[in-house]
């Protein structure tokens, strides 16, 4: 699993609303655009974080479950609507994806939005073709909930209305008012806050999508980031090889879908694949109107999608009597191999956690119970996975407040620890706030702890 400072900021809040009662209406804030997102996932981490006596590994095991859940649903949208035999290559599939993997066993709040983002095409199919519109209750709370795990849910939206569209049947407006209802109360503890703040985050939402993020611009990037996120959505979560291989297997793949939806004569299967080729079409042409840089955990919502298209390829393949059986067998073998092939779980493991921990271990024994300060020298991660531990177990390091604040110079206490994970440390005169707010120091010790260098600092006199 990670555990680096985004991973430590969270269970420091969750910690806090656990032990402290301070509850909050925010949740983590966005790489880009200095957006906060609501706060759902800080309550699905509550009961984890609380059942694994405030160990991290609980949130990330809540999210292992979520993500085999979402092998389940794959399996059951597919067995109910399609087939068998595309069930099993599909969940499959999406067990053994290394990004999915890698998504899978970590605790970030957008590792729970494919769950989310699959049990809502789940209540439009169950609504579009049983014809059970008691189902739009569940994707009103989902969307909420997907909104609030990353903004890049927002496509989805475009999404639900599409294929609400296509229903050939009367619904009852109380089943649209119920779905709705359902999304304000999955919504409502960011809601409160928005309307408290007069919507500070919509209002930067919207501003950000309406800024032109890109130099090049116009019809022609447009298409290019769409066949760019188009490949990279099956390289990297099906074929995963190479990206050569992974265009001719979709040039096979499309022309063969598309022959297939206009000659397919079972009524569900061809409303299943309406339902995902809107999904689909709506994502990938989402992708290319966005300016920004586009990161892998960005296709989220769509993550379900290629395991899906790939599975009906492979059945209908298995259906052209022995040679089909041959050939499907074949191309689903040989993807599994370059699935396995670039697992994670060949990696050894990172030992994050244990080194976080084992550097919490010995500057919390070091101190003995005296005040202190802290700080962390590093390129790539902030101290807040370090000053968790620190804190649960009882003696969590001052914060140096700026001197508007603390003009008699309170805060910095007689002693600053620095974890420097950079090959070169230099902390004295380091430009960092909890350096440099310290004030003139010198070096009274030094230590190599696991992967880090600890240095103890005292005022200059």
């Amino acid at each position: 699993m990670v555990f680096l400072g985004d991973e430590g900021r969270d269970v420091l809040i969750v910690k806090r609303m656990i032990v402290d009662n301070k509850f909050t209406l925010l949740g983590p804030i966005t790489s880009v655009g200095s957006m906060y997102m609501g706060p759902i996932y800080y309550y699905f981490m509550i009961p984890f974080l609380a059942l694994f006596g405030l160990s991290p590994v609980g949130p990330a095991i809540m999210v292992a479950l979520f993500a085999v859940a979402t092998v389940f649903l794959i399996y059951y949208l597919l067995h109910k609507y399609f087939s068998f035999h595309a069930a099993i290559f599909a969940s499959l599939l999406y067990a053994l994806s290394p990004l999915t993997i890698h998504y899978g066993r970590s605790s970030w709040n957008p590792n729970l939005v494919p769950f989310f983002s699959t049990l809502i095409i789940l209540g439009l199919l169950k609504t579009i073709i049983e014809k059970k519109p008691r189902w739009l209750f569940i994707i009103g709370p989902s969307f909420g909930v997907c909104l609030q795990l990353h903004y890049v849910s927002l496509l989805l939206l475009p999404v639900i209305i599409a294929c609400l569209a296509i229903i050939k049947f009367k619904v009852n407006f109380k089943y649209y008012f119920a779905s709705f209802i359902g999304f304000i109360i999955s919504y409502s503890p960011f809601l409160v806050f928005e309307v408290r703040h007069q919507f500070t985050n919509t209002k930067a939402v919207i501003n950000f999508l309406s800024q032109t993020r890109s130099v090049t611009t116009g019809i022609g990037n447009t298409y290019e980031v769409i066949i760019d996120v188009l490949v990279r959505l099956f390289w990297r979560l099906v074929v995963v090889t190479n990206a050569e291989i992974t265009k001719i297997f979709m040039l096979c793949l499309f022309l063969f879908l598309s022959i297939l939806f206009f000659k397919l004569k079972n009524k569900t299967n061809k409303l299943f694949l309406t339902v995902i080729f809107i999904w689909f079409i709506i994502g990938i042409v989402s992708f290319g109107i966005y300016k920004g840089i586009i990161y892998d955990y960005y296709f989220v919502p769509l993550f379900s999608i290629p395991f899906i298209l790939t599975s009906i390829f492979l059945d209908k393949i298995w259906q052209m009597k022995k040679i089909g059986k041959i050939a499907s067998i074949s191309i689903f073998s040989l993807l599994i191999f370059f699935q396995i092939e670039g697992s994670p779980l060949k990696l050894p493991p990172n030992n994050l956690l244990k080194n976080t921990k084992d550097i919490s271990q010995f500057v919390f024994d070091e101190v003995h119970g005296q005040k202190y300060n802290f700080a962390l020298i590093a390129t790539h991660n902030s101290d807040h996975a370090y000053r968790y531990f620190l804190e649960i177990w009882g003696n969590p390091p001052q914060v140096i407040e700026n001197p508007d604040n603390d003009p008699e110079r309170k805060t910095p206490t007689t002693q600053l620890y620095v974890v420097c994970e950079e090959k070169i440390c230099k902390p004295l005169g380091h430009p960092l706030w909890e350096i440099a707010g310290f004030g003139p120091a010198v070096i009274t010790n030094e230590w190599k702890v696991s992967t880090a260098r600890i240095f103890r600092l005292e005022h200059y006199k």
